[in-house]
């Protein structure tokens, strides 16, 4: 099957990935500033912090700024009610998460075993809020094909997360001084995004009760479903931090590193994709759904499967460098958890919403919670540490096998329609190869772990390029070859 052209989906991808790119290294900065400031057990009541902060963000959102995705394309002409009406429950929300940790203080405090938290959940509440109701902007902006604005304020508002995130720690060397920082941010973001939607929608910024219904009619399985993997990807995290001191759940939250890479290009995708697909759903158009979700899982594979194989290969120099050796227990984690980035491949939750199936989101992560609260303590005594990271790579797999079993029936798609199995099976052998090389440099260079890695990213750049430019000159006419491997590269990815 021939799959569409890049401007289908790579197109507004790659515009909004090099807006998000701009604050990549930026972001990514933050922890390992944070680590050299702050000792181990300051750096596990930071990363206890906002475990709080990322599982209710998840939660509280209620799917209301994720069905603008669906809603605004498909009624254009109710945009300003949908927007309107998502500001107003995520605002609700926000003030419901406030009131509940002010509330929850010293149970939250018991459950760590970390006295420290109490004196701090007020501000991460109100960072909370914030960050909650202005977490629409880029969605609004992507639903409405501003690609190029949706771009600048990702890379912009990374940057300023950043800078509000480390200077107070370098001046303070605080955890309160970085949540200060944080809740000032939180509060300039909701500002601008505010003046963009009036700007943008005027006098039809305004609550509709009948709207509303039919929107959390949407919304809110795909919240409960949402609600449910948040707490089931994050449930590992909370069983760690409650079994064990805060200086150990920092060395665990470090081998569950997330890359900001794998979401930024995810979400980037994944955005562009639901558009697109959700009008297709509408119109019944089950090839071109079908050959935009190939062409989505295949880029996506081609960036995530040879990123997870080095970070596998180089976990050891990769945790020293981000983090020093006082994190080098972390890495046996870091190499497993670094797994559980292969499936996100699939795109399987982003297909699901554009089709409406936020009913089977639902049922599917009860499943998924459910086997996560069987296996963890098992695992956790069998294996350790790790045992908790293996129960989470066990129910994502179990999870998007599922899902692709679903959206093939929607999509009217057989076994080997499925997926595109050829461009997967070929981009696992390039990124088993490509590791060769790198596994080599990582174990017989002996320099500092900072000019190791990046010497074995080369090296497997360069080897996994050279792979994909000679499979691809086997696939093509020789009138079709690119000119360069940098288009080939660019264009493989």
């Amino acid at each position: 099957m021939k799959l569409p052209r890049l401007d289908s989906v790579s197109g507004p991808t790659l515009v909004i990935v090099a807006g998000r790119a701009v604050g990549f290294v930026a972001v990514f900065a933050i922890p390992m500033v944070l680590a050299r400031i702050f000792s181990t057990a300051e750096f596990g009541t930071y990363k206890q912090l906002f475990l709080l902060f990322s599982t209710l963000f998840g939660i509280a959102q209620l799917g209301m700024a994720e069905s603008l995705y669906y809603f605004l394309p498909a009624r254009p002409r109710d945009a300003g009610p949908h927007v309107a009406n998502a500001i107003a429950t995520l605002s609700l929300a926000g003030a419901g998460c406030v009131a509940l940790l002010w509330a929850l203080r010293g149970p939250i405090s018991g459950w760590f075993g970390n006295p420290q938290l109490s004196e701090d959940l007020v501000l991460l509440g109100l960072l909370l809020a914030t960050m909650l109701i202005a977490t629409m902007f880029e969605i609004v902006m992507i639903s409405r094909h501003q690609h190029v604005k949706a771009a600048v304020t990702y890379a912009v508002s990374d940057l300023l997360r950043t800078l509000l995130f480390i200077v107070p720690a370098i001046g303070f060397r605080s955890l309160r001084g970085v949540l200060v920082g944080a809740v000032i941010f939180g509060f300039v973001r909701l500002a601008v995004m505010l003046v963009y939607l009036r700007r943008e929608f005027g006098h039809d910024l305004r609550v509709d009760v009948d709207v509303w219904r039919r929107q959390l009619a949407y919304a809110l399985p795909f919240a409960l479903a949402v609600g449910i993997e948040v707490i089931q990807l994050n449930f590992h995290q909370y069983v760690v931090a409650a079994r064990f001191d805060a200086a150990t759940f920092a060395i665990y939250a470090v081998g569950c590193l997330q890359i900001p890479l794998v979401d930024l290009v995810m979400t980037s995708t994944t955005s562009v994709m639901m558009v697109q697909m959700a009008k297709s759903a509408t119109t019944g158009d089950r090839s071109g759904a079908l050959s935009l979700w190939h062409e989505t899982v295949y880029k996506l594979a081609a960036l995530m499967f040879p990123l997870t194989v080095f970070l596998i290969v180089a976990a050891k120099p990769v945790i020293i460098a981000l983090f020093t050796t006082k994190y080098l227990a972390s890495v046996p984690i870091f190499a497993v958890f670094t797994l559980t980035v292969l499936p996100a491949a699939f795109a399987v939750d982003a297909v699901l919403r554009a089709y409406a199936q936020t009913r089977f989101l639902l049922v599917m992560n009860i499943v998924r919670f459910a086997l996560v609260v069987l296996l963890i303590v098992p695992l956790l005594w069998g294996f350790g540490l790790i045992g908790a990271v293996l129960v989470t790579l066990l129910s994502t797999v179990v999870f998007k096998a599922l899902g692709v079993i679903r959206i093939t029936r929607l999509i009217g798609a057989g076994v080997a329609d499925a997926l595109p199995w050829g461009r997967l099976t070929a981009v696992t052998l390039r990124s088993l190869a490509a590791g060769v090389p790198a596994a080599w440099i990582v174990h017989s260079l002996a320099l500092r772990p900072i000019l190791v890695v990046p010497i074995a990213a080369a090296a497997y750049g360069a080897v996994y390029a050279a792979l994909s430019y000679g499979s691809l000159r086997a696939e093509r006419p020789a009138g079709e070859l690119p000119a360069t491997l940098a288009v080939v590269v660019t264009e493989d990815l």
